[in-house]
């Protein structure tokens, strides 16, 4: 379903239309620009689909919805580097009663047809259109009372798109342990964004009625998912040691980094680093592919010390990433929408008016 060829991912980066997509994004037939996996694997960057678009003489103001969504994926990268994400951020999640989740959402099983359609697309195709996640997230976590860490963790897993940020920051927000206030949507709402025309469900009340609705029969029965990642099967690699060695890894699969340079070509697939977060065969399969673009990779299955202790490594070269703290060497900077917009900010629309300005000022 999703291409895994550089000059095919660059084309569709090119055929992206910001305005479209500013009108019709929040429906499931909207003109979605299909690039958070290429983004979430560090294939493409924010900055680069933003100077994409920009290069095309549109105007800041003009694509705003668009440039916006770009700055919420930084945003959240922001916010994980600055105060962390595997906790409540801004306050304590309300009104959990279970660290589990629905058995009927893990079955797609949940009654509302839409959602049920979704969680199924997840499970064959690996991706789900934004609005669903937040109508699977607020029926889970608002109507279920689950705390959101162990279903993020589940939709992560089968993600295409995974990343920790912005999959566990958007849980968050829509259970109000990142937000002031929960996300809820009803059957109207679901119907009107996902072409639907379903009646009768426990969703089809009134906005009023979720703040005392109990939890429905079909969604009390809980279970904690199994997650495990397999990865491939150590093979040997050669290291050059009179060369360089760039250290690729699960978020960083750029086939044009440091091009200029010749150099041992690593993707490091550490087994700690999928204990912590787990991702699906799908997924695996899925970066290896997208590796493939780089020249000249090789894959060590292994951590990052044995790496550079069984082939006597030390010229090494990473990009930052919060899942990359303890690697050594030289670190270099992702390519951030706006590097000059960094820290924490309280709200997503305080960094945005910073990112704004920043924007405008280069145009």
């Amino acid at each position: 379903m999703f291409i895994t060829k550089i000059k095919e991912i660059l084309e569709l980066q090119d055929s992206v239309n910001p305005i479209k997509y500013g009108r019709t994004r929040n429906f499931l037939d909207g003109a979605v620009t299909r690039l958070s996996p290429y983004i979430s694997r560090g294939v493409i960057s924010t900055k680069q689909v933003m100077e994409s678009v920009l290069a095309k003489n549109y105007k800041p103001h003009e694509i705003e919805k668009f440039l916006m969504e770009l700055a919420w994926r930084d945003y959240f990268q922001n916010v994980w580097l600055t105060r962390g994400i595997h906790t409540d951020i801004k306050q304590p999640q309300p009104d959990v009663s279970n660290t589990s989740m629905p058995k009927a959402v893990i079955e797609a099983r949940t009654s509302i047809e839409a959602i049920d359609r979704g969680i199924t697309d997840l499970y064959e195709t690996g991706y789900v259109h934004n609005h669903l996640r937040m109508y699977i997230a607020s029926v889970t976590c608002n109507i279920a009372k689950s705390h959101w860490k162990a279903p993020a963790k589940w939709f992560y897993y089968h993600l295409l798109d995974a990343d920790w940020a912005s999959n566990a920051c958007s849980w968050q927000w829509t259970c109000a342990a990142f937000s002031n206030k929960k996300y809820y949507a009803n059957q109207e709402n679901i119907n009107k964004y996902c072409g639907s025309d379903q009646h009768g469900t426990f969703l089809d009340i009134d906005y009023s009625e979720f703040s005392g609705l109990p939890v429905p029969e079909v969604l009390q029965e809980l279970e904690t998912p199994v997650l495990r990642t397999d990865l491939p099967k150590m093979a040997s690699i050669d290291i050059d040691s009179s060369l360089p060695t760039f250290v690729y890894n699960f978020y960083n699969l750029d086939p044009y980094w440091r091009t200029d340079l010749k150099a041992n070509r690593v993707l490091l697939l550490e087994p700690s680093h999928f204990e912590k977060y787990p991702v699906s065969e799908r997924s695996i399969d899925f970066a290896l592919n997208l590796a493939g673009n780089i020249e000249r990779i090789q894959v060590f299955v292994g951590e990052f010390a044995e790496l550079r202790s069984q082939h006597a490594i030390d010229d090494i070269y990473f990009k930052e990433h919060p899942t990359a703290t303890h690697y050594e060497g030289t670190q270099e900077e992702r390519d951030w929408m706006c590097p000059e917009v960094r820290g924490f900010y309280p709200s997503f629309f305080s960094y945005w008016k910073k990112c704004e300005k920043a924007i405008k000022c280069r145009t």
